[in-house]
């Protein structure tokens, strides 16, 4: 059978360089009006039994070239089992290699998360008692901003997700938390939804993630560099989140992401804000202290550089949400490679792994939720 590579599906992205016997030279494309370039997702057929090497030859110039040493490619025969392949970085030259079992492979900078996987998502949580799904209003390829409601407490939660289409570990969370809070059974679910009342964005960008782009939407925009004033005809993704998130208000926001070179899971909150206060900053606390016993995954000795006062970058959401709101809000990054405190070398870090911190963050914030005002 003829070797061959595609890339023309939900969050394909990979253009085909030249071909040799044992595999290919690739390039991942850049985002559509963006000199953004990092995901990709393909398709190889033929390649059973053969040793294939695959050349992403353009990696040196990607948007974080230092997330590729010590990564390794997602791979999988079956689209629903994610592995990690044999890969290298040398040369400027990302290099995979795997021998399939089968005639059909798919390889990826993260397990995907297909926006048809959303909409099952979003339409099997709308079947679950106390739930309301509503369209927020629609991106610039026409697609719905898909919210969902639950609870009934006072306290406002926003939970949003995939800014950054290419962080598809981001949705697999945002699937482990919807899951555990329209559990019936589950007591601590019960207890929260008595205590809040959840706001939940599963993908902000459903344009940039079927495009197969990293980090941008359809005119090639950062989302969260437009907290600070979103228009209609950049970032209407976040103008719409935003105007929802004025009329409820917001207590507690997180912001779900993956970051490509850090192999660890951390927090970044909003110490930087202008009118940052002492309960603000307990609050948080608190809660990194909380999530860090529930979950052996989390840590907060790496991550990033805290902003100085008054310093704080206001286009992204957890700064401009903790100013405008005075709530807790943070950011929380998954690595795409693994988190070095407790490796997996099979799977590194995993979409079950990324559903299962959601779980463990859902109880931390069952630890705190009382003191959130």
């Amino acid at each position: 059978m003829t070797l061959s590579v595609s890339s023309a599906f939900d969050s394909g992205n990979i253009r085909l360089v030249s071909t040799r016997e044992d595999g290919f030279d690739l390039e991942i494309v850049t985002d559509h009006q963006s000199d953004f370039y990092q995901w990709f997702h393909f398709r190889v057929v033929g390649g059973a039994g053969k040793a294939l090497t695959l050349r992403i030859v353009n990696a040196g110039g990607s948007a974080y070239p230092d997330g590729w040493p010590n990564y390794k490619a997602c791979v999988s025969e079956d689209r629903e089992s994610w592995f990690r392949a044999d890969t290298a970085y040398e040369d400027k030259v990302l290099t995979i290699r795997h021998t399939p079992a089968s005639n059909s492979v798919w390889f990826a900078y993260f397990a995907p998360y297909s926006m048809e996987r959303h909409h099952d998502l979003v339409a099997a949580a709308a079947g679950c008692e106390g739930v309301t799904v509503a369209s927020l209003g629609k991106t610039l390829d026409g697609q719905d901003v898909d919210y969902l409601s639950v609870g009934e407490g006072p306290r406002q939660v926003w939970m949003f997700a995939r800014q950054h289409p290419g962080e598809s570990m981001a949705e697999w969370w945002m699937e482990g938390a919807i899951e555990r809070l329209t559990d019936p059974h589950d007591p601590v679910a019960r207890s929260l939804r008595k205590r809040a009342t959840f706001h939940l964005v599963p993908n902000m960008n459903p344009d940039g993630s079927r495009r197969g782009h990293l980090r941008t939407n359809a005119a090639g925009v950062n989302l969260n560099r437009e907290w600070h004033a979103p228009t209609t005809e950049r970032s209407p993704e976040v103008l719409h989140v935003r105007n929802r998130m004025d009329e409820t208000g917001v207590d507690f926001a997180i912001d779900i992401h993956g970051d490509e070179a850090i192999p660890y899971v951390f927090l970044a909150g909003f110490e930087g804000i202008p009118s940052l206060t002492e309960q603000q900053v307990a609050n948080y606390d608190a809660y990194q202290k909380a999530l860090a016993r529930r979950s052996p995954d989390f840590q907060y000795k790496h991550g990033y550089a805290r902003a100085g006062k008054g310093k704080a970058n206001m286009s992204m959401s957890t700064n401009q949400l903790a100013e405008r709101f005075g709530c807790v809000a943070m950011t929380l990054e998954m690595p795409f490679k693994d988190n070095d405190d407790l490796p997996d070398p099979v799977h590194g870090w995993s979409p079950e792994r990324s559903k299962l911190l959601a779980h463990a963050c859902l109880d931390a914030l069952h630890e705190i939720v009382e003191d959130l005002r």
